[in-house]
């Protein structure tokens, strides 16, 4: 395993929730970032970000890391989610708050209605 393998697999064990992204949470560079992030604050969740834009091995390296090709990457509890679309699609059938609860992972959003 790389170095840069070492520590996005420490990132993702070591942290409940962390989505690796463009940008910050609090200043997303892209616009799939940017969904996520605000489907995750919108849930209420503690969660890490980390900037694949601060050096080229760690773009790389996320995309090898989880053989999934596009960025932004969301991982709880050390599982790869998904990209922006499946995040978004979880979160309107209301499955992401549940694989969240599922996962030990506290909310502060209320739960979808059944419809």
């Amino acid at each position: 395993m790389t170095a840069i393998n070492e520590w996005i697999d420490n990132e993702v064990k070591t942290n409940d929730v962390v989505v690796f992204m463009k940008g910050t949470p609090a200043f997303p560079q892209c616009g799939f970032s940017g969904q996520v992030v605000q489907i995750l604050d919108y849930l209420g969740l503690e969660y890490k970000g980390v900037n694949v834009l601060s050096t080229d091995d760690l773009r790389q390296g996320i995309k090898a890391y989880s053989e999934w090709p596009t960025i932004p990457q969301l991982y709880v509890k050390g599982e790869f989610v998904g990209g922006c679309d499946i995040i978004r699609e979880m979160f309107q059938a209301g499955e992401l708050q549940t694989f969240l609860v599922d996962k030990g992972i506290a909310t502060t959003a209320p739960a979808p209605a059944a419809g």
